[in-house]
């Protein structure tokens, strides 16, 4: 077997590990301020400007995993869908031009998929510190693990899980706009300049106007993921969708909108562009 994959998978797992880890908390406060701005009993209420690097601690257990997590299988679906359209072009089939940016949805949906199982309980413990529920995302924790007594380890579990269905329902369609866009721009400018190289810089510029345009397609979906986290008692998605319509208007759909739009487009700079740096000098370093 070639070391190639391998050498290509743990690139991915380094650079994703560091780009989450510096996006995260290079951007925490604009998340804090978004986490705020979305719960139901309102901004100063859960906070207001006071204490913005709280539950922080989650974000750093968390981020490093979930990005290397996302990347890794992100590239490794994306190289082997790439790999079974180029064996189909060679041996006479060929291949239309859309088949190129539905990789790159279909890659970034199980990438979304796979760095849920980190993110989903991070966020959990993450969001209720951030809107004042703990002083800590320690003390959040440690309140959810000490519900096993009354329901049980499964329990525990789905509560550290709460959320998982409509996160995937954020996040994979977040990802289907912005990777696409991201994978797109970097074609065009590998086209335009003739080299094959992207570089940081460029990635993280890609990378910014990608994700502000997902960042604010999603956002309904983002108030609803964080009302559901943030909820005392488990609630159903459609039940409370009825419930924030009806104490709230179809605004609240929008609320923290801006730190949303400015904290992706920020974080996808970040994000993809220490990702794509950290991606150039690793691939340069690896055998070929």
């Amino acid at each position: 077997m070639s070391s190639q994959p391998q050498s290509k998978f743990t690139t991915a797992l380094l650079a994703g590990g560091l780009a989450g880890t510096t996006v995260d908390l290079s951007l925490y406060p604009l998340d804090t301020l978004k986490t705020r701005l979305q719960s139901s009993t309102g901004f100063f209420a859960s906070g207001g400007f006071s204490g913005i690097y709280r539950g922080v601690g989650s974000a750093i257990v968390g981020s490093a995993p979930g990005a290397a997590l996302f990347f890794c299988t992100y590239e490794y679906s994306k190289s082997f869908l790439s790999a079974r359209r180029h064996a189909n072009q060679a041996n006479g089939r060929g291949a239309a031009d859309w088949e190129a940016p539905i990789e790159h949805m279909a890659a970034a949906s199980l990438g979304e998929v796979a760095a849920c199982a980190v993110r989903v309980p991070t966020e959990v413990v993450k969001q209720r510190a951030q809107a004042g529920q703990y002083p800590s995302s320690l003390l959040a924790l440690r309140a959810i693990l000490s519900h096993h007594r009354t329901i049980g380890i499964p329990g525990v579990w789905m509560e550290l899980y709460r959320g998982w269905f409509v996160t995937i329902m954020r996040e994979v369609p977040f990802t289907v706009i912005q990777f696409p866009l991201w994978e797109a721009m970097k074609e065009y400018k590998r086209r335009k300049s003739g080299k094959d190289e992207i570089s940081a810089l460029e990635s993280g510029l890609f990378g910014s106007a990608a994700g502000a345009i997902a960042a604010g397609v999603t956002t309904p979906l983002d108030v609803l993921k964080t009302r559901m986290m943030l909820a005392k008692e488990k609630t159903a998605m459609i039940p409370l969708l009825k419930q924030i319509l009806k104490d709230n208007g179809p605004r609240a759909f929008v609320a923290g909108i801006g730190p949303r739009v400015l904290w992706i487009s920020a974080g996808g700079a970040i994000f993809l562009g220490s990702y794509q740096w950290a991606y150039n000098s690793l691939s340069q370093q690896r055998p070929k």
